[in-house]
């Protein structure tokens, strides 16, 4: 098969060198660009390469002294023995790598990590759990249509940034304002969403259900919920980019750890190389998270991917539904039992171990389930 033809498809081998390839020529570019846009300065020692070497922004004395220090900076850069290269804009790829054990251990980049990842599950948490059923009253009741659809439909204009102010106002600058962020942030592309699947749902089954004599409940649990949620999955990935960067503007605010408020910090230090360092790690936790979510949909709408019902199904089905379960009680729980919430924290570990060894179960009847069609 020819790679230029329009519309091809690769086999496996070719997707995976190609992906290979791609790697290593951006890689190769990166390391390019880094070196054009490196410059040498000399190894000397009191030589300031931005202002003369002892004078300051601010000095009093810089009218009359400038000229004398430029000209004894510039002599120690004409006796100067070596030089050293530097990277101001762009770092290479090896200095970004060399920078991880350093974020490790001295600026906590796990820690960090995991408080953003867990502010971004309380951020999705809430907005779901409130888009769902808001949506649903919207796209099925005529009453609230004609009430809010105007309104869901205005919010998508708002600039989210401009209201950082507000929701320090109501919620202060603690957590709870960067999970009210968050969530609202998600909330406004996603209320609209569930209201346009509503619309999406094809009328065969409404009539087939009807025919069958469901009320409006029966309707509701067998043909919406299946049809929206099914759909709804994949416009929730698409949400992961927006609440990472909802996630970095939040967590600048107060600065108290996360990924956000390292960022703040290297960006004003100036250290470039742990800067990138720390994109990339945004985007491998994006890249997981996404395909965190295609697990997520073809495991628990597999009717989408395969024709018949596989062995194991039901059992990673169990799993996920606990780790759901065990996730929205690990955030409520600090808000209806303040008391309870640190010994409940062990119980959860448990039971998000055991969820964990059902899916594995679930998964090894699933492929052998597989291998017998074949």
């Amino acid at each position: 098969m020819s790679l230029f033809k329009l519309r091809g498809q690769l086999n496996r081998i070719q997707t995976t060198l190609l992906g290979i390839a791609g790697v290593i020529m951006l890689i190769l570019v990166w390391w390019v660009l880094a070196e054009a846009l490196a410059r040498e300065i000399p190894v000397v020692e009191g030589y300031n390469t931005r202002l003369p070497s002892s004078l300051v922004a601010d000095s009093t004395q810089a009218s009359i002294n400038r000229d004398s220090l430029l000209r004894e900076d510039s002599l120690r850069y004409a006796n100067a023995k070596s030089f050293k290269r530097v990277y101001p804009l762009l770092p290479p790829p090896n200095a970004v790598v060399m920078s991880f054990p350093v974020l490790i251990q001295k600026d906590k980049l796990a820690d960090n990590t995991l408080r953003s990842v867990w502010l971004n599950i309380k951020g999705y948490f809430w907005a779901i759990i409130l888009a769902i059923p808001i949506g649903f009253l919207i796209g099925l009741i005529p009453l609230f249509r004609g009430l809010f659809s105007k309104q869901v439909d205005a919010l998508r204009y708002l600039p989210l940034t401009a209201l950082t102010g507000l929701f320090i106002i109501w919620f202060g600058i603690e957590d709870q304002m960067k999970i009210a962020f968050l969530a609202f942030g998600i909330l406004v592309y996603l209320l609209p969403v569930v209201v346009q699947r509503i619309d999406e749902v094809d009328e065969v089954y409404l009539t087939t259900v009807f025919t069958l004599g469901a009320n409006s409940w029966q309707t509701i649990r067998t043909v919406y919920l299946p049809a929206v949620l099914s759909k709804l999955i994949d416009d929730i990935r698409v949400l992961t980019a927006i609440s990472w960067t909802y996630i970095i503007i939040a967590e600048l605010l107060n600065r108290e750890g996360g990924i956000g408020g390292l960022i703040y910090l290297k960006q004003k230090q100036g250290e470039t190389e742990k800067l990138f360092a720390i994109l990339i790690i945004i985007i491998l936790i994006g890249f997981i998270q996404d395909r965190l979510f295609v697990y997520l949909d073809r495991r628990l709408f597999p009717h989408k991917y395969y024709k018949r019902v596989l062995e194991g199904i039901k059992e990673v089905e169990y799993g996920i539904f606990t780790i759901l379960g065990v996730t929205a009680l690990a955030i409520l729980s600090p808000l209806f039992f303040p008391s309870l919430a640190a010994s409940l924290q062990p119980l959860f570990m448990i039971l998000l171990l055991a969820s964990v060894v059902i899916i594995a179960y679930g998964e090894w009847k699933v492929q052998r389930s597989k291998m017998k069609v074949v």
